[in-house]
């Protein structure tokens, strides 16, 4: 169904290790709204779209999210692989490491473990993308304040270009939203 490449979406060279924007990154891994809960929202929903463009839409940004989770995955690899016990502890991540070591899993900031309560999914297509269109949004914003939380030029280029990519799945989800109620053909 998909043709896989092993490669980034877009590349990941983090200039240096930052715990502490790795515990606030952990939100678009795992929490309410990152990119692994838009991935299982946009994917399930795609089911009751009433016809193939809103079906397509949906796979298409569904994966590209998939996509920004490998993205998500790799910073956080990056930006913690060289830690110390005692740097992990001074920033807050023991209890993380006390039940992950050094693996990732999806949390939020706070350690939240991802719930599938995260995504939505009605089977109505217009309040569907009108939750998809806020997710979006959501998203962006969490990205702006990531990029305020960091002066790494490779971490904020990768924050940059995911943010530009919400923005980018808000305009597409808002075009079908338009065309589905112009049209009203559920």
């Amino acid at each position: 169904m998909w043709s896989y490449q092993k490669r980034l979406q877009f590349p990941v060279n983090i200039g240096k290790g930052d715990l502490r924007l790795a515990k606030c990154i952990l939100t678009q891994y795992g929490g309410s709204n990152g990119e692994l809960a838009a991935a299982l929202r946009y994917l399930n929903q795609r089911y009751t779209m009433p016809d193939n463009r809103g079906k397509a839409l949906l796979t298409d940004i569904g994966t590209e999210e998939l996509a920004h989770v490998e993205i998500i995955d790799t910073m956080l690899y990056q930006l913690m692989k060289d830690a110390t016990i005692e740097e992990l502890k001074e920033a807050g991540l023991d209890t993380w490491y006390a039940e992950h070591k050094r693996a990732l899993f999806p949390t939020d900031t706070s350690g939240v473990p991802f719930t599938a309560a995260y995504f939505a999914t009605t089977g109505d297509p217009l309040a569907d993308l009108s939750e998809d269109m806020a997710a979006e949004e959501k998203a962006r914003a969490v990205y702006e304040n990531l990029i305020d939380l960091t002066d790494d030029p490779g971490t904020r280029n990768v924050l940059l270009w995911l943010r530009q990519r919400e923005i980018v799945h808000f305009v597409r989800f808002k075009e079908l939203y338009y065309i589905f109620i112009s049209n009203i053909i559920f």
